[in-house]
């Protein structure tokens, strides 16, 4: 379900609202999420320390936010730990997406269970399946959703708005800590006691699939842990977000 046009922001009011909510903290931007959307908003995580952070947020504006992640089905075992120990926690379900058993299954007779190690052409094909079909089948009736992503986190994020139209879904899509250091987000889990990816505390800024994601040296990108063998370090992207041009201040 696309937001009709007739109720979409034009970019005059959507440049407006981004240098309103860039002097905004990240639960103004949710609030207005929340009553612009409701039920039409959901919040993708992949339980990063930002998610958890994130959705810590949300759910004091709404209690019953909805919470969406993607199962690749080769997630570290501490990630699965964290979704329990948030749905614990907050007392919430996870919406949950899988990829396509059929396509999966294909990809891999054809191509190996570790495809991804031979050419980063094999480890789109593999993201794809595993996470961009998956996730277009999450948005397909989603009217706004909610990231973790920073512009800290370098590559094209650093050009990213707080609120932007997301062309690929034709819906809405909200970065809330856009403008936040990895060490605020860290003092916020800390200070209000977050249960968190345990990968964390081991090296691991970003964690996204078991093969694919290996700790850091200190002083490393925070994102050369992910898909390390690949050369090119601006290509640190699995296909789930496209970035827009930026219209903030």
């Amino acid at each position: 379900m696309a937001v009709p046009e007739s109720e979409r922001l034009s970019a005059k009011e959507l440049a407006a609202l981004n240098e309103r909510f860039e002097q905004a903290a990240p639960q103004e931007v949710l609030a207005w999420v929340d009553e612009r959307f409701g039920t039409g908003a959901v919040q993708v995580s992949s339980f990063g320390l930002e998610d958890v952070a994130l959705f810590d947020m949300f759910w004091r504006v709404n209690p019953q936010a909805r919470l969406v992640t993607l199962d690749t089905w080769r997630l570290p075992t501490q990630t699965y730990t964290v979704m329990d120990q948030t749905k614990l926690r907050y007392k919430t379900s996870i919406e949950t997406h899988q990829p396509d058993p059929e396509a999966v299954a294909r990809m891999v007779a054809e191509q190996g269970f570790n495809l991804f190690y031979r050419g980063r052409e094999n480890r789109v094909t593999c993201c794809h399946v595993r996470k961009v079909a998956p996730l277009e089948h999450a948005l397909a009736s989603i009217d706004a959703w909610v990231t973790g992503l920073r512009r800290d986190q370098g590559m094209e994020r650093g050009s990213i708005a707080i609120v932007e139209w997301d062309a690929a879904h034709t819906n809405y899509k909200v970065n809330p800590l856009a403008n936040w250091s990895f060490d605020q987000v860290r003092r916020y889990v800390d200070e209000h006691a977050i249960p968190y990816n345990e990968l964390h505390d081991q090296g691991y800024p970003s964690i996204g699939c078991a093969p694919c994601t290996r700790a850091v040296e200190p002083g490393e990108d925070p994102r050369a842990g992910r898909w390390w063998w690949e050369s090119d370090p601006n290509a640190k992207e699995c296909g789930l977000h496209i970035v827009a041009p930026a219209t903030h201040s």
